[in-house]
Formats: C-alpha cells, structure tokens, sequence
C-alpha cells in the first residue's frame, strides 16, 4: 500500500485545499499528516510546539508520517517540516511527491504569518525566509514534481498537478 500522491511544502501553501480537490477529482481518500498528530494527542500542533518543544513534535511527526505512508492509498498532505527527518525523505523516494511551492509575498498574502505560526512568532519575513532556505532543497529532493501556487486557484493548482503528474481525472 501506497499513497498515489503525497502533497510537501512550506506551511499556509495550501497543501490541505488541493489535496481534498486532488482527492475528490482522483476518487480517492484524503489524509493530512497534522490532522492525525492533533487526533491522536488531543492537542493543537501549536500547542505540542510551545508545551513539549519543537523536538516533541518532530518525533510524532516522524511517526504520523510513517503511519501514513504505510496505510494510506489516497492523497497524503505532509506538515510543512517533515521533510526535515532524513528518515522521511527516505521514506518520499520513489513515491509521487508533489512539491507545491510559493514565494514570501504569496506567504504573507494567504496566512498574515501570525501567531498561529509558532516557528513565525517574531519577525515572521525573515523566519520564513529562513525556513525556506532550509527546506526549500530538501522539498526539491523529494519531489517527482514542482507546482507554483503563486497567484493560482486552489482549482488552477490541482489542474496543473494533475497534468504535471499526467493522472486523469475520475
């Protein structure tokens, strides 16, 4: 068992909207790696993050994200940082990683970067830049695929997933 598409990407880029469309176009199921983690702890990922530490929340990632791609055969959506975990990214090879991408102005655009963002507390531009300097090539690493968001429909994304991963619709 494996997922037909698994959605990676900084947070706010819209991985949770395409991937229900991309279900729903696909017939598939849909499964968010940072849903499971807050149904199985009862807690707000913010919540893990200030209560336990970003390494807390790092292993039960690590461990959703597993889970997942050893039980889910629809569209996965990744937390913005799993890819961090060497472990994960070699968990992505060979599957069908979509990598949906976008710049700092689209990212303060679609979230306003607030509080809701524990790694983007104080000076949120800068925080993201730096993140994405961070993840930007392990996103690039896994992925089978690259799709802009800049500017685009949640609709005009699952298009152009869909056409980049040369799938048909259901």
């Amino acid at each position: 068992m494996t997922p037909l598409i698994v959605l990676v990407g900084p947070m706010g880029v819209g991985k949770s909207t395409v991937g229900h469309l991309l279900a729903e176009h696909l017939g598939v199921g849909y499964r968010d790696t940072d849903d499971d983690i807050v149904a199985r702890t009862g807690r707000s990922i913010a919540e893990i993050f200030v209560d336990d530490g970003e390494p807390a929340f790092r292993a039960l990632e690590k461990q959703a994200v597993r889970t997942a791609l050893a039980e889910h055969e629809g569209v996965l959506a990744l937390g913005g940082g799993a890819v961090l975990d060497a472990g994960t990214r070699a968990l992505l090879a060979g599957q069908r990683v979509v990598y949906l991408s976008m710049d700092v102005e689209e990212a303060v655009r679609r979230t306003g970067l607030g509080a809701a963002r524990p790694l983007l507390a104080v000076n949120p531009r800068k925080q993201w830049r730096e993140l994405m300097e961070a993840r930007r090539p392990l996103y690039e690493e896994t992925a089978t695929v690259v799709v802009a968001t800049d500017g685009r429909t949640p609709e005009e994304v699952t298009r152009s997933t869909l056409d980049a991963l040369e799938m048909k619709q259901a």
